[in-house]
């Protein structure tokens, strides 16, 4: 008898790779017949976000980029699940896919790389920093407004390449993502999240798939870490309310302070450093909750800064997590 294989939908990255490895290694663990021969397929699907990177994200839509390409798979039928970091999903789902699913969250904070200081504030005046993200830039220039930040993409292992080539002095990488594919020896400073606010859902992956398979339902509802999913539902009701573009850097964070209150701290920024807001609550650690706080603390915000503030990208129509990474 032909089993149909339970199909995973990733990126081709090495780390969105490691990303699909763990979550198929969890589903052997929660389900060991998934680990006989051909039981579970990685479908690698390349997503726009992966096709060009030769521009910042916001001059090419920042919209769904690395997740468009991947869901329109789903749609079709081709993948049962697919893993996707939460700083790259967009806050609204299309239509027929949901999120039941996040695996236990790694580390949140923003790591450091260079061979030229001990610490980013430690860089000499006029310092190159490479980024793709105006969240790191924002918070970056808000300190050390005479270092300079310029677009810097691509895989960890070309960014960490173009680093060791001299092309910037120093450069910003998710700490979870040098974990996850063992390379964490690289990094020369991690950042307090508390100092240097992370990305909406840094660190956690997140598993969508259709609102009405039985199946993929089934075997996501073994694998979601209840803790992970009650942070980042608050940092993405956070974001939402904001209604954040590639032109907003925004930043936020939930964690848990003791086993059921839940701590909150956002913010939002012009790209240049030079106004900085940010926002803290704290809450009980649950799902409705959570959402509660990340939306009041969402709305306080706004109210702060008025109309004028934000800058939605070009007929942006849903807010997306990805461009704030």
């Amino acid at each position: 008898m032909t089993v149909t294989p339970f199909r995973i939908g990733t990126r081709g990255s090495p780390l969105a790779l490691a990303q699909a490895y763990e979550t198929r290694d969890n589903l052997i663990e929660a389900f060991p017949d998934m680990g006989s021969d051909g039981a579970i397929e990685i479908v690698v699907i390349k997503t726009t976000g992966d096709k060009i990177q030769d521009r910042a994200l916001m001059d090419i839509g920042g919209k769904g980029l690395f997740t468009k390409e991947i869901d329109d798979a789903m749609l079709d039928g081709d993948i049962d699940i697919a893993v996707h970091s939460m700083k790259d999903v967009p806050t609204w789902m299309p239509d027929g896919i949901h999120l039941p699913c996040m695996l236990k969250r790694q580390d949140v904070r923003d790591a450091f790389i260079s061979s030229k200081a001990e610490s980013l504030w430690d860089l000499p005046e006029g310092a190159v920093v490479g980024s793709a993200s105006l969240r790191r830039q924002s918070q970056i220039l808000a300190r050390r407004p005479d270092l300079k930040v310029v677009t810097f993409r691509g895989t960890v292992q070309t960014r960490l390449k173009k680093l060791e080539a001299g092309e910037v002095d120093g450069t910003m990488l998710a700490a979870a993502g040098l974990k996850r594919l063992g390379m964490e020896q690289h990094i020369t400073q991690t950042l307090d999240a508390e100092d240097f606010i992370p990305a909406v859902g840094q660190g956690a992956i997140g598993i969508t798939c259709m609102i009405d398979s039985v199946r993929a339902n089934d075997a996501l509802a073994a694998l979601n870490h209840e803790q992970t999913m009650i942070r980042v539902t608050a940092e993405r009701a956070f974001l939402a309310v904001l209604d954040g573009s590639c032109r907003t850097p925004i930043a936020a964070h939930a964690w848990y302070d003791g086993d059921t209150a839940l701590r909150f701290h956002g913010l939002v920024a012009k790209p240049d450093g030079s106004e900085v807001h940010d926002v803290t609550r704290q809450g009980p650690a649950n799902i409705v909750a959570a959402e509660s706080m990340g939306r009041d603390a969402g709305f306080e915000l706004k109210g702060q800064i008025g109309p004028d503030f934000l800058v939605t990208a070009d007929h942006a129509d849903s807010p997306t997590t990805a461009p704030n990474k």
